[in-house]
């Protein structure tokens, strides 16, 4: 028999650890959670809230927001849809960047002598944002857009250099030149050490 066990595998660890936490007797605080707290829940995130503040709001900590949404199916499916709504809104604002839009909007003018100001509805165009058309395109259609693109290159590359032009060096670019061409060598496994 062997001084020092074996040493247990992964799944080993975990299924002891659950079944440790089985035995252990369910203590501590209860969570506070209510199911009022859904609708509550998806409105703040509808309105852009994160899980930092959504925390602050019900007075409890982000460990303990993370709890809920694990434990309560219906909170976590609140904060989806809140969330979706308002990325939803982001989505819709970056494409009306991008492509422009109209909206109404109102020229206050104060003519001399003129005891009020006078207020003159118009809509105004706004043009469309270049930054907002990458973003999106990018995005979108990363193949087409994405600023960086793989190439793959398939076959030999060879290069021969003229024996004459290596009579101009000196001993210690001779001497760099052959611990290249080993370094080459050795990387794609053919003979560079001949000089």
């Amino acid at each position: 028999m062997s001084k020092h066990p074996r040493p247990l595998t992964a799944d080993e660890v975990t299924a002891a650890a659950d079944r440790a936490e089985e035995k252990r007797p369910k203590t501590g605080r209860p969570s506070g959670y209510q199911s009022m707290f859904d609708k509550q829940a998806e409105k703040l995130c509808s309105l852009g809230a994160t899980d930092i503040e959504i925390a602050d709001f019900f007075g409890i900590t982000v460990r303990t927001l993370y709890r809920w949404k694990h434990d309560h199916e219906g909170f976590c499916q609140a904060l989806n849809v809140g969330k979706a709504s308002a990325d939803q809104r982001v989505v819709h604002s970056l494409y009306q960047r991008a492509v422009g839009y109209e909206q109404e909007a109102v020229k206050i003018f104060m003519p001399a002598g003129a005891k009020e100001p006078v207020y003159a509805s118009y809509r105004e165009r706004v043009t469309p944002d270049t930054t907002a058309q990458i973003f999106w395109l990018k995005n979108r259609q990363p193949e087409l857009w994405r600023d960086k693109h793989e190439l793959e290159h398939t076959g030999e590359v060879k290069t021969t250099i003229d024996a004459s032009a290596l009579d101009n060096l000196t001993a210690d670019q001779r001497e760099q030149l052959r611990s290249i061409a080993k370094a080459i060598a050795g990387k794609s496994g053919g003979d560079a050490s001949s000089s």
